[in-house]
């Protein structure tokens, strides 16, 4: 994810073809996604309640620079009433590979979701902010490169507390396993997120906790 204020193991995804069922469509609503990832976009949506009703926009781009996705808020939407403010994630439509582009489209199911999971943590964290906050947050994300390590990890963790950790680990292990990705971009990833073995680490405490509190009911 890459800041920018905008002016203007691992569970299977249910029926990946046919129509999406009624449980994924009620995410629809505020919601802009193209028909090609409607469905995993929603199945990531899921996880996120909160973000039910929040208006989001997915929108594919040509070259998105070092990025593959960004989750972004709509500049003029923070100069009003926080209620109306608006998002959007800017999706790649391919990955720039060592010596060829791999089509966004190709990737498997459970890695566009973890991608996704990730940007929809960084929705989830603006929206805990009030319209300066935000404001505060994209200057020291532009401006001090520590902080954006504090930004990205948190995105994570957001995601995986909320049961999207087998596919942020997915999407991690894609991204560090894959022969054909510059290895500069690797670097990045490893540098600025969190690793598969503390996400998996997280998800194992979760559940651990989920299981005591099972037995105290």
């Amino acid at each position: 994810m890459k800041f920018l204020l905008v002016f203007m193991i691992l569970p299977t995804v249910v029926n990946p073809t046919g129509p999406i069922d009624a449980d994924l469509m009620q995410f629809c609503n505020n919601k802009q996604i193209p028909t090609e990832i409607e469905r995993n976009v929603l199945t990531a949506l899921s996880f996120y309640p909160e973000l039910k009703n929040t208006t989001i926009h997915f929108i594919f781009k040509k070259n998105i620079k070092t990025s593959v996705m960004q989750a972004q808020p709509v500049f003029r939407t923070l100069l009003g009433n926080r209620k109306n403010r608006r998002y959007r994630i800017n999706i790649s439509v391919h990955f720039n590979l060592v010596n060829a582009h791999l089509p966004i489209l190709e990737i498997p199911d459970e890695v566009f979701i973890g991608w996704i999971g990730h940007e929809l943590g960084h929705i989830l964290d603006y929206e805990s902010k009030s319209n300066a906050e935000i404001f505060s947050f994209g200057y020291r994300y532009l401006f001090h490169p520590s902080f954006v390590q504090h930004a990205e990890m948190v995105a994570d963790s957001l995601a995986v507390e909320r049961g999207l950790g087998h596919y942020i680990v997915a999407t991690k292990r894609f991204i560090l396993d894959h022969a054909d990705l510059p290895q500069s971009y690797k670097d990045k990833i490893k540098r600025l997120y969190l690793s598969p073995d503390v996400i998996v680490e997280q998800v194992r405490k979760l559940e651990e906790e989920k299981k005591k509190l099972e037995k105290q009911d």
